[in-house]
């Protein structure tokens, strides 16, 4: 094998946090993108930095865009930039100063992006609209005869139901057949014809290789070295193959293409070969119905971007975990049921897939947390982008600086604050680069292709009256004792009146002078009365599931022990030796 034989595959990310899984806007077609790639060119602040004046110019005034929604693709794209934590925050504090629309425009014209990425960026937009009988981009689907009033709307609803965000598979497929209208997005006008159509002799700058990263990356020779592919071009075989000319420093389009064709695969750190030969977390076997759950992991090996948690068909268990192997991971939850999940440690993103009757509680989520094809739901998270696509009867308690993205096809769903707190949570926050401020939790965007949309029935404001806080029941180091930053005004009073309730109640009863007899016989009233409303309300089995397990100390680290039966006990994930892990009995209050 020749020894600078190189391996391109597209990157996970962009596709993961970047495309939007729902159908983007029609002008987003190439036409649009073509004319967009040229018209950059000859305005200030537009190329090659796009700043959010001028997009949102192009955007409102040419692709006939809300303002909104233009907002929305532009602070996306931010989203997968790689800021440090410190720069995010400052960037929260700046947002949080703006106290009129005025001023929130003044500071988002603050911000731009590299003009040849963000074209790039648009263009995958086009993953989850391509058609299932062409794999042309920009044709309409369904056709004009077949095309309904109502038509739109569903074909949203299932595409935001069945996205192609996690399959790497389609990844591939889609950057192999568009590759052509890609690279034509990264040439110089000038090396177009009039019918714009890509000359036979163009080139391409080493500037438009270096914007093509946002895509691509590879290796040599199978190195588990993995580069951006302008680095991976840095070699002089490589460059030779890939059509470079020292002469004119650029590569020639045609040459280029045919190389990335012949060096393109699947990505190695992809859900699928996570799936296949990823550290497959032991599970102990499950007695009666419970269906096995399978959980596996690349974050040994994979690179930053690229680190995966797979968690599929965890059933009626409660599930915890905080360490440093979840840091800044993609999760995937999927087909998880009656289950209790926390996983609290600084997170990359996070999507429920087809979860239902469970709770998850989340550390903070720097990019998206993205609940798609859930039902009976409850999600606890603080995160920079909250994503909604047809679910039911969902709660979710959140803290963002983003507008909640509610996409087609949800039904009931209740959004709550942030409500509850944990000892490290504040320390992860700053890490990941999520602020206190803005919190926009109760100000959802409700998401058309064309524009926001405008049917408010698909979710509610919880009531205070039906607020409770919620406590994590696990014991950790750590400083916060309580939500850091408080509850909004409403909310808070209606815990404090329950508060005042409870003491007034325990007054009263020390008030009544009970003697010992009638003092046990309340008791028992009470205890029943309680057992009675924790049967009702489902409440027992969370309850129940957190009794220390009593399982046989296990010697492997990442063998994660899970209870025999849904009642004893949690599965407790600690980066400390197992008979340490499951002899800690978790505090429940």
């Amino acid at each position: 094998m020749d020894k600078y034989t190189a391996c391109v595959w597209p990157r996970l990310e962009p596709f993961l946090i970047g495309v939007l899984p729902a159908t983007p806007p029609s002008k987003f077609s190439m036409h649009y993108l073509r004319k967009m790639a040229c018209y950059v060119r000859t305005r200030d602040g537009c190329f090659p930095r796009l700043g959010w004046h001028m997009w949102r110019h192009i955007a409102c005034g040419k692709l006939q865009l809300a303002e909104e929604l233009a907002w929305l693709y532009f602070d996306t794209f931010d989203l997968l930039m790689p800021r440090s934590a410190e720069q995010r925050l400052e960037w929260a504090e700046a947002l949080s100063q703006c106290h009129t629309p005025k001023e929130l425009d003044r500071q988002r014209c603050n911000l731009s992006v590299d003009t040849r990425q963000f074209l790039l960026f648009l263009y995958l937009q086009q993953l989850n609209r391509i058609s299932l009988r062409t794999s042309l981009i920009g044709e309409e689907w369904p056709s004009p005869r077949s095309r309904s009033p109502s038509s739109s709307s569903e074909r949203d609803t299932k595409i935001s139901s069945q996205n192609k965000n996690w399959d790497d598979q389609a990844h591939l497929t889609f950057i192999q057949t568009h590759l052509s209208e890609l690279l034509e997005l990264l040439v110089e006008p000038g090396q177009l014809s009039s019918s714009v159509q890509v000359l036979r002799d163009s080139q391409l700058t080493s500037e438009a290789l270096e914007s093509l990263s946002l895509l691509l990356e590879g290796s040599v020779s199978h190195s588990r070295t993995v580069h951006p592919i302008h680095k991976l071009l840095s070699r002089s075989p490589l460059q030779s193959q890939a059509g470079f000319s020292k002469l004119s420093r650029s590569y020639s389009l045609q040459q280029f293409q045919g190389f990335l064709h012949q060096a393109l695969c699947l990505n190695p750190f992809g859900i699928s070969t996570c799936s296949e030969s990823g550290k497959r977390l032991a599970w102990a076997l499950q007695e009666g119905t419970l269906k096995k759950a399978k959980i596996f992991r690349n974050t040994h090996m994979a690179p930053l971007g690229s680190r995966l948690l797979l968690m599929s068909q965890v059933c009626k268990q409660t599930l915890a975990k905080d360490s440093e192997k979840l840091n800044n991971a993609n999760i995937k939850l999927h087909h998880c049921s009656e289950a209790f999940i926390y996983l609290l440690s600084p997170l990359r993103s996070v999507t429920l897939d087809r979860c239902r009757n469970s709770t998850v509680v989340l550390g903070p989520v720097g990019t998206s947390v993205h609940i798609q094809s859930c039902e009976n739901v409850r999600v606890v998270c603080v995160a920079g982008r909250l994503t909604v696509g047809g679910s039911s009867h969902c709660t979710i308690h959140a803290l963002t600086s983003t507008r909640p993205l509610l996409l087609p096809g949800n039904v009931s769903l209740t959004l709550g604050p942030f409500h509850t707190h944990y000892p490290t949570l504040e320390d992860h926050m700053a890490s990941v680069g999520l602020a206190v401020v803005p919190n926009l939790w109760d100000q959802p965007l409700l998401f058309g292709a064309e524009g926001s949309a405008t049917d408010t029935g698909c979710y509610r404001i919880q009531p205070p009256s039906e607020f409770y806080p919620l406590v994590i029941p696990f014991q950790m180091e750590g400083d916060n004792c309580e939500i850091p930053w408080g509850l909004p005004a409403d909310y808070q009073k209606a815990v404090e009146s329950r508060e005042k309730t409870i003491e007034d109640w325990q007054k009263t009863v020390k008030e009544a002078h009970l003697h010992k007899v009638q003092r046990r016989q309340f008791q028992a009233i009470v205890e029943q009365k309680f057992h009675e409303w924790l049967l009702k309300t489902g409440q027992r089995q969370e309850l129940d599931s957190l009794l220390p397990p009593a399982l046989t100390p296990s010697t492997s680290v990442d063998h994660w022990p899970s209870s025999h039966t849904s009642n004893s006990g949690p599965t407790v994930l600690k980066e400390q030796p197992p008979e340490q892990a499951m002899g800690r009995a978790p505090t429940v209050c």
